[in-house]
């Protein structure tokens, strides 16, 4: 697990100064505090820094093929290299360590950028091929792992964060407007775009390829497929995925130094931990966070777990005291406005699971693979009633609820309240953007009605719900439900849940794996008819059929649960004076109009109404303001 860098100069001639790229690399020292490497040739230079997994002593970067003309720096995990190496030594190359990093170095010679499909892991990489003058980064299959560009008269700059790029002296910071109108509604700055006019993000499962100094082409590798179906009965369904995520952890268990779990007590997190303790001959390490307020604390769940695996536990509350200082180290690791709450407890776990590994398997991606999220059924449900006239959705309905009072001090995947007040929504928005119309924060009109009248002016045809939708229209899949896991696939996960890992763990210095994001494991399951995913007004059934003996009863039997974060309750009381200073300083004017922000703050702290998640997205905005100087 590592960091990555590099600059390719439009000037041939023109060779990347020694002293800049160090400054660059510096910058993602978090990600691998354990050693760096550089390499420079002509007009291009690439960087790294190393957390130091796998050939702990043979795997420094770069890494070269036999006769050298080949570099490459490499952030993130093969699980499949020790296949692929004994693929390439039968085609006779010859390996000089024992890391994954070689593998992939003696794969592009032998299969160019054929490479990429055989590749079962998560990575952000770059290959030099000096004889032919041709620089290939690519990104993983899910966006496990992050990589940014910039291409401007000077040539191509990227790194694994923002911060890589804005380190860099041509670079400017300048906001990209469309950007923050997304961000409003997403609670995320979506690929290929950031915050930052001018910075990309690489998407995943995409390449980009300079060749000969030409300009940067970026290219998909890879597309989700779900279909053909497989024709299985319920016990061969079963069967197979017992075999599939069995493998998957197994080849996630590759460490050569400590390793854990993250244990949230729901079924994933429990499922990857019951499938470690079954494989390892010590007890695993499992991490647990909760809170002190009870109703968003899932502690206790986790605990039944630990005790049926006799896991080495540790378990850790988040604080209101801690709140402050996690916020900023969020914004600092993630570069951009980020509004998912659940970022501060994975901040503070991560960072207190890195004094016992270095290593954490997580149960991200369960949801997404086999449909774990309410809203999947919902869809399903409320499709009539979203044919009702719009007078009655939109109008009538959304009427009555807003006068409902919410009850702010649940979780919102379990209050009913704010599922009935997300109907008018559910109504405006196409079927295609499952995600706006439950999980959005801010609506196309409520933002409009927040802007500035030049920002209102420029964005009033740009629906944040089209851009979900796209993705929906362009799924290889052709039913409802597989349509939205495709977009969510290529939205909420790369763009929210994905990164939110990745940041949060690697400003520890904490290496995440996710099993259920496997490439067999993901392949396979997408391809599942309907009935193996949702059953009964549940989601993810084959996964409670295949795996639930290994759980306790009570956890077996849970409903999905969000990790909720008690935010509605701290902005009107632990960090109301706090967020009032950040809100009302001045840093949003630019954009917003500070009297409907005013609005929309009095009206949460009176408690008339519950703005928590717009709020949040407001004040993590004006923090990332207020951090650029």
């Amino acid at each position: 697990m590592c960091g990555i860098c590099g600059i390719l100069h439009r000037d041939p001639q023109r060779p990347v100064e020694p002293e800049l790229l160090q400054r660059l690399n510096a910058t993602i020292a978090h990600r691998g505090p354990d050693s760096d490497g550089f390499f420079f040739q002509a007009n291009l230079g690439m960087a790294m820094r190393r957390l130091a997994i796998i050939d702990l002593s043979g795997g420094a970067q770069p890494i070269f093929n036999e006769d050298g003309s080949i570099a490459i720096v490499f952030n993130g995990e093969i699980y499949n290299f020790q296949q692929l190496r004994a693929e390439l030594l039968a085609f006779g190359h010859r390996f000089a360590t024992s890391s994954d990093t070689e593998v992939l170095v003696h794969a592009y010679e032998q299969w160019g950028d054929a490479m990429l499909p055989r590749l079962n892991g998560m990575f952000a990489f770059a290959i030099w091929d000096g004889p032919r003058r041709r620089l290939l980064i690519a990104r993983d299959r899910m966006g496990e792992k992050p990589l940014y560009w910039h291409y401007s008269a000077h040539g191509l700059v990227w790194g694994s964060e923002a911060k890589v790029l804005l380190a860099t002296p041509w670079i400017e910071r300048r906001l990209d407007p469309l950007a923050l109108h997304h961000y409003l509604t997403l609670q995320y700055t979506p690929d290929p775009l950031t915050i930052y006019a001018g910075i990309q993000q690489l998407p995943a499962a995409h390449k980009l390829v300079v060749e000969a100094d030409s300009a940067p082409r970026v290219e998909c590798w890879w597309q989700l497929n779900f279909e053909p179906k497989w024709q299985l009965s319920e016990g061969e369904a079963i069967e197979q995925a017992r075999t599939l995520l069995n493998a998957a952890v197994e080849r996630q268990l590759v460490s050569e130094v400590p390793l854990g779990a993250f244990l949230s007590g729901g079924i994933d997190s429990s499922i990857i931990v019951a499938l470690m303790a079954e494989r390892t001959s010590t007890p695993v390490r499992t991490f647990s966070i909760g809170f002190a307020e009870r109703h968003f604390s899932e502690t206790h769940f986790a605990r039944q777990v630990a005790e049926r695996y006799a896991t080495e536990h540790h378990e850790f509350i988040f604080r209101p005291a801690d709140l402050v200082r996690v916020i900023e180290g969020v914004a600092a690791a993630v570069d951009e406005p980020f509004a998912d709450p659940a970022a501060l407890p994975l901040y503070e776990l991560a960072h207190q699971t890195r004094r016992h590994v270095t290593v954490a398997l997580s149960g991200d991606g369960g949801d997404e693979t086999l449909a774990g999220y309410r809203r999947y059924i919902l869809d399903g449900w409320l499709r009539p009633y979203g044919l009702l006239p719009a007078l009655l959705t939109q109008r009538l309905v959304p009427a009555f609820t807003d006068r409902l009072p919410e009850p702010w001090w649940l979780p919102e995947d379990r209050n009913p309240i704010t599922g009935l007040k997300r109907l008018g929504q559910f109504s405006a928005t196409t079927p295609k953007a499952s995600l706006v119309r439950w999980g959005s924060y801010f609506s196309h009109s409520e933002k409009l009605e927040l802007y500035q009248e030049e920002l209102r002016t420029q964005l009033a045809h740009g629906d944040s719900a089209d851009l979900v939708a796209a993705t929906y229209d362009r799924a290889r899949a052709r039913s409802l439900l597989d349509r939205t896991l495709a977009a969510d696939h290529a939205t909420y996960l790369a763009g929210d849940l994905l990164p939110k890992t990745d940041r949060t763990t690697m400003a520890a210095s904490l290496e995440a794996r996710a099993p259920f994001l496997d490439a067999e494991w993901v392949e396979w399951t997408a391809r599942l008819p309907a009935r193996f995913k949702v059953r009964g007004g549940r989601g993810k059934w084959l996964l409670t059929a295949a795996f639930g003996d290994k759980l306790p009863p009570a956890i077996a039997a849970r409903g999905k649960q969000g990790f909720g974060v008690p935010v509605s309750s701290w902005l009107r009381h632990e960090l109301r004076d706090w967020a009032a200073e950040r809100l009302f300083s001045g840093n949003l004017d630019a954009w917003l109009r500070p009297a409907s922000v005013r609005a929309i703050f009095d009206e949460h702290c009176s408690g008339r109404v519950n703005h928590g998640k717009k709020l949040w997205a407001l004040v993590m905005l004006a923090v990332w303001s207020e951090m650029q100087g």
